[in-house]
């Protein structure tokens, strides 16, 4: 995978680096040079100032910045001026942390030609390896700080698209499952209007709770999305199974919700398991044609199994039109570590059954 990394330096980044660059020349400027003269000491002086102040636009043309500095550190060599390759390791580690290798290689390289080149024409082949080793290790140093920023960023940008696809799993079901009643509960209050107004009055009520109980799951997403903290409206969980099975079971399909024993299982568990009992039975209202349905919770073995059934003609039809239903429940469970199956009941129906850790794990 190509490295689409980039780095850049903030201003205070810039006046640091500026600033260890001159800590690192002025040291050297101060050490008494017997063999040089006034004019050879003016230019040792205007070579390092030059050397320092090119720093400041490494954030903006780094490998250019690099080759002037290093050139530059290089003549005082051959001026018998022993400044140290202090600097050139500077803005080697630097080079190797904002740009890919494919560029900061040609900094690696032209640092052990001008190492080798500007010591070796005053006879100091030893300075010149050891010079060149420790430009090797500069790159090696900012090459691994930025393999471990570009693995931070990685990591942030897939954690971002894990929450919004979550976020958007939890609208689907939320915004699937409510507009779904609410057509039903429409549609029968219309059918009954004129002859029966308590029936349809009935309906248009759960409408409006059907409508109140979106509004605060929507809120709590938005709240999440917008990090407020202070949102009220919680994450469903299993204890809310009940009152699921209640607005299903006005809206025409007796739901029977069985649970056994001591269910304990962590949240981001329980949710889950809310979502995949509520896309089912979403699923059962829109297409089963069923009457009746029946959820069974219960813990065996350190997970947490759910199954619903239903009454109704069975087939393929909880696949439907390519949408997100059985593709949701299957990303939660498997997202979780657990396992789904979905398919015609053995003595009719259809059934969905899900295995979750009871614990979590991911």
């Amino acid at each position: 995978m190509p490295d689409l990394f980039e780095t850049r330096l903030s201003r205070r980044w810039r006046v640091l680096l500026v600033a260890c660059t001159l800590a690192t020349v002025a040291p050297m400027l101060l050490i008494p040079q017997p063999a040089l003269t006034s004019a050879g000491r003016f230019a040792a002086i205007a070579l390092a100032v030059c050397q320092v102040a090119v720093v400041w636009w490494m954030d903006r043309r780094p490998l250019v910045v690099t080759l002037v500095s290093l050139f530059v550190g290089a003549t005082p060599e051959l001026m018998h001026l022993q400044l140290g390759p202090g600097v050139a390791l500077i803005v080697l580690t630097t080079l190797s942390w904002l740009r890919p290798a494919r560029i900061s290689l040609w900094g690696l390289g032209a640092a052990v030609a001008l190492f080798t080149a500007a010591l070796g024409a005053t006879d100091r082949w030893l300075p010149a390896l050891l010079w060149s080793g420790a430009a090797a290790l500069a790159w090696s140093w900012g090459a691994l700080g930025r393999a471990r920023s570009a693995r931070r960023e990685s990591e942030a940008r897939r954690m971002v698209l894990q929450e919004r696809a979550r976020i958007t799993r939890e609208l689907h079901d939320v915004l699937a499952h409510t507009v779904s009643l609410m057509v039903l509960q429409a549609a029968a209050a219309n059918d009954v209007f004129d002859t029966h107004p308590a029936k349809a009055k009935l309906a248009i009520e759960a409408v409006e709770e059907v409508g109140r109980q979106a509004l605060d799951e929507v809120r709590r997403l938005l709240g999440v999305i917008g990090d407020d903290r202070d949102h009220s409206a919680s994450s469903p969980d299993l204890d809310d199974l009940d009152r699921l099975a209640e607005t299903i079971s006005k809206a025409g399909v007796e739901v029977t919700v069985h649970r056994h024993g001591s269910i304990d299982v962590a949240s981001v568990v329980a949710e889950s398991a809310y979502r995949i009992v509520q896309e089912s039975l979403t699923n059962v209202l829109r297409h089963a044609g069923a009457k009746q349905a029946d959820v069974d919770i219960r813990v065996v073995g350190g997970q947490l199994a759910v199954t619903i059934t239903d009454t109704g003609g069975g087939g393929d039809r909880h696949d439907h039109g390519g949408g997100r239903g059985l593709d949701g429940m299957r990303q939660r469970t498997t997202q979780l570590g657990g396992r789904l199956e979905a398919g015609p009941a053995p003595d009719g129906g259809f059934r969905v059954a899900a295995w979750l850790p009871a614990h979590g794990h991911r």
